[in-house]
């Protein structure tokens, strides 16, 4: 299972304070963008209220749902992608953590309709893996899951088309680590195409490795649980 049910709802919380600061202070939301969950157990989440910053996040300002989002503890109304978050804890019973933010670089190539490529980095192909871009959907509807629906029991990190950028992790730490590592990397694809139109990508012969790797990694975290 997930890491994050050896957590306490209380220290869940702080996290989800501590990465919606980190978000700010990398300019990854803006105003009141984004929103943050994490899993308490098999029948609750936390996830960050409608309408507020994600830089300035109090204890209290945080909401409990069940898996219905059933407001459960809390006096806000929870995010208003909500929808998004559940599917994906129902969809991902290995997922302890979301998070949506609108990074510049990567939500500019979600909405220039453009996928990332997967055989670029290494390091994006171990720890993040293939990044699809979703089919538009309007945000805080129950569309929004079903453009995931065809991504979500295999990817990590989605680009919404137009939104911006979702990432899941077993915790918040790799949740939001996947995070930056999709938006430097969507920087780095943009200053690259600035020097040349023509990309150099990984040998197919390593890049088959590294997804061999990949596997091995996140198998090697299932049976760790």
């Amino acid at each position: 299972m997930f890491d994050s049910l050896m957590s306490s709802e209380f220290d869940l919380k702080k996290d989800i304070i501590r990465f919606g600061q980190r978000l700010a202070e990398r300019q990854m939301v803006a105003g009141s963008d984004g929103n943050i969950s994490a899993r308490i157990d098999e029948t609750q989440i936390v996830i960050t209220p409608s309408g507020f910053a994600k830089g300035r996040l109090e204890i209290d300002d945080l909401v409990v749902v069940d898996m219905s989002g059933r407001v459960i503890k809390g006096k806000h109304q929870p995010s208003s992608e909500i929808a998004m978050h559940l599917f994906t804890y129902q969809q991902r019973p290995d997922i302890g953590a979301c998070i949506h933010a609108h990074p510049p670089y990567a939500t500019a190539f979600a909405v220039a309709g453009v996928k990332l490529e997967s055989d670029i980095l290494p390091e994006v192909v171990v720890f993040v893996g293939d990044i699809p871009l979703t089919a538009y959907a309007p945000p805080g509807t129950e569309a929004v899951p079903k453009a995931l629906a065809p991504y979500i029991e295999k990817n990590s990190a989605f680009l919404l088309s137009n939104h911006g950028l979702l990432t899941i992790g077993r915790t918040l730490a790799e949740a939001y680590n996947r995070h930056e590592t999709v938006e430097q990397y969507a920087r780095i694809i943009h200053l690259a195409r600035q020097l040349s139109p023509d990309i150099r990508h990984i040998p197919s012969a390593d890049y088959e490795r590294l997804v061999a790797l990949q596997r091995q990694l996140a198998a090697n975290k299932l049976e760790d649980d």
